[in-house]
């Protein structure tokens, strides 16, 4: 598969984790729709739902994540970053979403602010690419080395976070752990 063929979405409004979301399993699933009506669900009772903007243009939180890819028989398992990504199973790993800070540009103006920003991580044909969805096209990491790489460099950030994205059976069974440390 070329950098042509590997699904794609490009930012739109602030619907990253929608865009990271699809991008990490590599094809449109979940669409601003889909997505505010999870938030419904989780709040069904709420006028100002706590997660999403106030405006209605995305900033989904990481509930809606989770519940996004609960419906696709997935889990999303939060990485503790105390420990080291070389305990990673990454063949029994989907992909990766993190949440990144990230710069706020009003066209070519970059302002002086930062926000969170969700992006995808997927191996796709033996190399893994970094998917975010602010990139003009998907950037391939390498190998399996250069993936751990990318990862420390990115969880180095105080405010990064990771989200492994694997299958209900190998989040209950512990296998996105290597066994020697499932006791860390």
């Amino acid at each position: 598969m070329s950098e042509g063929e590997i699904f794609h979405e490009k930012q739109r409004l602030e619907l990253c984790a929608i865009h990271a979301l699809n991008n990490v399993l590599q094809e449109r699933i979940f669409t601003k729709e889909t997505a505010d009506e999870i938030c419904k669900r989780l709040a069904p009772q709420c006028v100002m739902n706590p997660h999403r903007s106030l405006l209605g243009t995305g900033n989904y939180d990481v509930n809606v994540i989770m519940a996004a890819l609960q419906s696709r028989g997935l889990v999303a398992v939060w990485w503790d970053k105390r420990k080291s990504v070389q305990s990673l199973c990454l063949d029994r790993i989907q992909g990766f979403i993190l949440n990144v800070p990230s710069r706020v540009s009003l066209g070519i103006m970059s302002l002086p602010l930062r926000r969170r920003h969700w992006l995808a991580v997927r191996e796709v044909q033996g190399h893994f690419y970094n998917l975010d969805s602010k990139l003009k096209a998907p950037v391939c990491l390498g190998r399996e080395a250069d993936l751990r790489s990318f990862l420390n460099e990115q969880l180095c950030q105080d405010v990064a976070e990771l989200l492994l994205v694997v299958q209900k059976e190998v989040d209950e069974d512990g296998t996105w752990l290597k066994p020697d440390d499932t006791n860390n």
